[in-house]
């Protein structure tokens, strides 16, 4: 089907980072490298699918994961590691266009910060949850003034960034940021990672495949769309995409005829 472009043009677009930007759940990564996998995988399943985040979640997973230093560390290299196919490219495409970049997640800001620097996204750009380590580089605790323990979190944090931007597009794969999707010009629900039903059902934009290729049709005007250099990356993973219409959304998904 034909995507109907925005007749004006963004200013910025927001991304989330775990199971959005990549392919991975921060959290749950942490709790693999500290044999507390599968508890911390289904208290973070459960948030993200259903209930939302709050601080006791957050104060519950950390407690049992226990990450030091290191360890945040190097999830932040897995998170580069495991970056979603094109997201580079899209982004790099989307700052010629003078779109300003944002991450906002709940994440913890070291690892965040650091895929955040491979993407050469401003670090003034990115929010997420500072933590706290002890002398010896052991958790001690984080900082449980931020908003993004919270389901509303993000809310709080893309209403702020309203104030420099009046027209944005928001891509995520969970309800907490679902939450904020009548605060942008349009919410874009990811599930090339993870796929969460009630996530999917909710957004009237939903892609359903690895590509963020797909992100281009759905945030850019038709001159916006013209300007693009039809030999890029980006264009030619569209290529393997089609726009389905699926009781009244619009879903992106591989092209598998």
């Amino acid at each position: 089907m034909t995507i109907t472009p925005l007749e004006n043009p963004i200013e910025a677009l927001i991304f989330d980072c775990d199971g959005t930007l990549t392919k991975l759940e921060g959290i749950d990564e942490l709790a693999r490298m500290n044999g507390v996998g599968e508890v911390v995988e289904n208290l973070t399943a459960n948030a993200m699918g259903h209930g939302g985040l709050n601080p006791k979640l957050y104060h519950e997973r950390l407690n049992l994961v226990k990450p030091t230093q290191n360890q945040v560390k190097i999830l932040g290299e897995k998170y580069i590691e495991h970056c979603m196919p094109d997201i580079p490219a899209v982004i790099q495409l989307l700052e010629t266009l003078n779109k300003k970049i944002y991450i906002v997640s709940a994440g913890l800001f070291p690892a965040v910060a650091m895929l955040g620097d491979y993407l050469k996204i401003p670090r003034q750009n990115i929010f997420a949850v500072n933590i706290i380590f002890d002398a010896h580089h052991n958790y001690l605790d984080f900082d449980h003034d931020s908003p993004l323990v919270n389901n509303n979190g993000k809310r709080i944090v893309i209403s702020q960034i309203k104030k420099n931007h009046d027209r944005i597009v928001h891509v995520g794969d969970g309800m907490n940021d679902y939450s904020a999707h009548d605060l942008v010009t349009r919410f874009v629900g990811y599930g090339g990672a993870f796929y969460h039903a009630r996530v999917a059902e909710a957004c009237q934009y939903y892609i359903a495949c690895p590509s963020m290729s797909a992100l281009l049709p759905l945030c850019l005007t038709q001159s916006e769309y013209e300007k693009l250099n039809k030999s890029s990356q980006c264009l030619q993973s569209l290529n393997r995409i089609e726009f389905r219409s699926l009781a009244g959304r619009i879903v992106a998904k591989e092209n598998t005829d």
